[in-house]
């Protein structure tokens, strides 16, 4: 896939359309309804190996208690576990929830930072968080590459990477930047209602066309 392929455009805007037809992202979600960048940071936090469904739970328990970092700090580690239970590795990720705040009044003055290697500094928070929590909480660019992205692109044969590392490297040299901000969303939603790791929805794909793995 070069810059300026026609294919890229097609794909982009046709995802764009599907995505309307499914239920939204998590983190989305949690931005349109809150417009907080420090509920999407923990939102995308949680999200991490983690079913849309459990995060959403586990976002509306711990919002009932946190709505800023402040608040988040009052409570204990073993609180924080018993609120966001069962999301995936949710001892870890109290412990980095516990640790959060006071790294976040120490480097950034109790502010969400919003370029990627400031982000990346936060407990918790490695680049896939931190490029999501640009694009959805700063709508700034940047490119996310979770599971379904780094799945998606080398199935459809767009690049060869054996990593998500690799994946992000490559789309930011040959994704246009328009892109950016929201394709994330919409290769998330495509690889969770359609083209799944395992056994994906290929009959009806609305971009079969493109795709190099098709039967």
């Amino acid at each position: 896939m070069k810059k300026g392929d026609p294919a890229i455009k097609d794909v982009y805007e046709t995802l764009a359309k599907e995505f309307k037809k499914n239920r939204t992202p998590v983190v989305d979600l949690i931005e349109v309804q809150t417009g907080s960048p420090f509920k999407v940071l923990i939102a995308t936090i949680l999200s991490a190996r983690t079913k849309d469904e459990v995060t959403a739970e586990a976002s509306r328990r711990l919002f009932e208690r946190v709505s800023n970092h402040h608040e988040l700090k009052k409570l204990t580690e073993e609180e924080i576990r018993e609120l966001i239970y069962p999301v995936g590795f949710y001892k870890n990720k109290a412990h980095h929830l516990k640790l959060l705040p006071d790294v976040l009044e120490k480097e950034f003055g109790g502010e969400i930072p919003q370029d990627v290697d400031a982000l990346t500094k936060l407990p918790g928070v490695g680049r896939k968080t931190a490029n999501l929590v640009v694009a959805v909480a700063f709508k700034k660019p940047a490119v996310c590459v979770d599971v379904h992205v780094h799945r998606i692109f080398n199935r459809l044969g767009y690049i060869n990477t054996d990593t998500p590392l690799e994946t992000e490297m490559e789309l930011r040299r040959i994704f246009p930047e328009k892109y950016w901000t929201t394709f994330n969303s919409y290769f998330v939603s495509f690889g969770q209602h359609r083209c799944s790791p395992l056994k994906p929805k290929c009959g009806g794909c609305p971009i079969i066309k493109h795709c190099a793995s098709r039967g």
